[in-house]
């Protein structure tokens, strides 16, 4: 499996957007589509309702530091993007880890390891 690379264009994001599946739970939003690639595309969206550019660099941290680790029980091939919601803006990284996983297993692209 090979590591993940950012979505950064905007075209990459409102094809998710448009075409994705998502799930949402009390901090996150994710979703989720094929990109018919060997690698998963990771984006995030931390909207300026949250907090700050602080808080929302914080957030965005958290949340990409938890996918990095968890990296390799998901399934490779998908765009996913994963909004913070303004419920996000206390998280530690813990609740924020918990919110991400249980989006993959709700999603079912967590693999079975």
């Amino acid at each position: 499996m090979e590591f993940s690379e950012s979505l950064k264009k905007n075209t990459d994001f409102k094809t998710v957007y448009k075409n994705g599946i998502s799930y949402a739970n009390k901090y996150l939003v994710m979703y989720v589509f094929k990109n018919n690639q060997n690698k998963n595309r990771l984006g995030i969206s931390v909207s300026k309702k949250v907090g700050n550019s602080v808080v929302r660099h914080h957030l965005t941290r958290l949340i990409r530091e938890s996918y990095r680790l968890h990296e390799k029980v998901f399934n490779s091939g998908l765009d996913i993007v994963v909004v913070a919601r303004k419920s996000a803006k206390d998280c530690n990284y813990f609740e924020i880890e918990s919110a991400l996983l249980h989006l993959g297993k709700l999603h079912n692209i967590l693999n079975k390891e």
